[in-house]
């Protein structure tokens, strides 16, 4: 007879709980701010967990990765895949970065406050491989969480990675850590990031 977890895979919670060990990290179950995985990369902390967004009569879950930073610049960037609407958004004036690799290019929108810091970050052919191997991504340094997030100090930012859907690939989350920690170690090697604790609880 087949069983529940063979049509539908296997839980969230399992996946997520040996992830926790492949990463060194701790699972996390709350009842007010759901589970999560948190692991630690030097002096920053990278949380992964899940929340849902209405869309009319539904609700559409989003797996989300987030690791508030240290930003001494100011550095911004978003990148996500190209859909057919980029073109019309090329047109109507829509930045988009390139980074001088062109299956990458041809890929990603990519947007930032500092087009050559954009490039120096991308430069890495690691990263570049770590988004590439994302099926659903958008990824992005952004100022906070909004007013019903917590408070961020006046110095810090949050690297933030959203994929919709409930990810339970532990190869595909294991790519979104190491995306996560090699993009912190290069934006301290670029000097936008301090490697020092934000003082921000997730």
């Amino acid at each position: 007879m087949t069983r529940i977890k063979d049509l539908f895979g296997p839980r969230r919670e399992q996946v997520w709980r040996a992830l926790s060990e492949e990463v060194h990290g701790q699972y996390v179950g709350s009842f007010w701010k759901g589970d999560r995985v948190q692991a630690a990369h030097g002096a920053w902390t990278v949380t992964l967990d899940q929340y849902t967004v209405p869309a009319g009569h539904v609700m559409i879950p989003f797996t989300r990765l987030r690791a508030p930073f240290v930003n001494a610049s100011g550095f911004r960037f978003r990148i996500y895949r190209r859909t057919v609407f980029s073109a019309i958004g090329k047109l109507l004036g829509m930045q988009d970065i390139e980074v001088g690799h062109a299956a990458f290019d041809e890929a990603f929108i990519i947007q930032g406050n500092d087009e050559a810091k954009v490039r120096q970050l991308f430069a890495s052919a690691r990263i570049r491989e770590l988004v590439t191997a994302q099926k659903e991504i958008e990824f992005a340094v952004k100022d906070d969480e909004g007013f019903l997030g917590p408070t961020f100090p006046e110095s810090a930012d949050e690297l933030h990675f959203l994929a919709r859907g409930v990810v339970k690939d532990i190869e595909q989350l294991k790519g979104m850590y190491e995306l996560f920690a090699e993009v912190l170690d290069e934006l301290c090697r670029m000097g936008t990031a301090y490697n020092t604790d934000p003082h921000v609880t997730l």
